[in-house]
């Protein structure tokens, strides 16, 4: 079976570092991505642009637009990026130096969508200031992926990352096809009620669980937290609505795979792991 990680990163963020070495026990590298790559079968990843200008700063006010990958100097060939915005910088007096290079960095065939940060920087996804890369995305025709849920930083304020925000988003923009990070959880329902919805609104299962094997085996065999998601997937009732993603470094990705392999139907697999990525990310190429 053929697995497009849909939701990773590649950043240099030190938290990322911090958890891989103390929690999710994995070589946050190239050659550890590569690595797991290789154990998982996945022919493609898209990993979320993000940066900080000051160790530890994360969510960083400060970060450069566009937000791109910079763990190592050298990507994988089969690593995508979506570019991330940093919408404090689209207040400044350069507002338009800064769309600029924006659109130069969308302009890339790596690029495969854009990333907005919602709850790590406190505006609603809706807000004017977002307007202008909304246009980019309908423009150059990506996806714009929205952070929701639970922020992995105490910093974030989650009444900008509650998915039901993305519903008036969706309706204002209807040209652009939305994925909600991390099924919005905890607001599982809510987010199932948004894609369930709108037709221009998907949903990655990143981010689900953090840890090493031993961690998602324990979340595994909790059926309440099992059933709060499958609940939401039994509402939405449209499998080609739902992307797999791990959120790479925060867990190990084949421990993860099996995990959502619990929740879907065997027969909506290839959709889930594959084809909803392609059909929504029209850039990658897997050929």
């Amino acid at each position: 079976m053929k697995i497009i990680d849909a939701h990773l990163h590649f950043s240099n963020i030190e938290s990322f570092k911090k958890t891989a070495k103390e929690i999710s026990y994995l070589n946050y590298s190239l050659e550890g991505l590569n690595i797991e790559f290789q154990e998982c079968d996945i022919v493609a990843g898209i990993a979320m642009g993000l940066s900080e200008s000051k160790t530890g700063d994360f969510p960083d006010y400060t970060a450069e637009n566009p937000m791109l990958l910079d763990l190592n100097e050298k990507t994988p060939d089969n690593l995508y990026c979506c570019v991330g915005i940093n919408p404090f910088r689209l207040k400044s007096e350069d507002k338009n130096k800064e769309l600029d290079k924006i659109e130069a960095a969308l302009r890339s065939s790596k690029t495969a969508g854009i990333k907005i940060y919602a709850g790590y920087y406190p505006f609603y996804v809706y807000d004017n200031i977002y307007g202008p890369i909304y246009e980019l995305a309908i423009k150059y025709n990506l996806p714009v992926v929205i952070h929701s849920g639970d922020t992995y930083s105490e910093r974030g304020l989650l009444k900008y990352s509650h998915p039901l925000n993305v519903d008036e988003l969706a309706i204002s923009y209807r040209k652009i096809n939305f994925i909600i990070a991390h099924f919005g959880d905890p607001w599982i329902m809510d987010t199932a009620e948004i894609i369930r919805k709108n037709h221009n609104v998907y949903a990655d299962l990143s981010g689900l669980i953090v840890g090493d094997v031993e961690n998602v085996k324990r979340f595994s065999n909790e059926r309440l937290f099992v059933d709060h998601i499958k609940r939401g997937l039994v509402y939405t009732d449209n499998y080609q609505k739902v992307l797999f993603g791990s959120d790479w470094p925060l867990v190990q990705i084949k421990p993860f795979i099996e995990f959502v392999k619990q929740l879907i139907p065997e027969k909506y697999y290839d959709y889930v792991f594959c084809n909803n990525a392609l059909n929504v990310f029209k850039r990658i190429n897997i050929e």
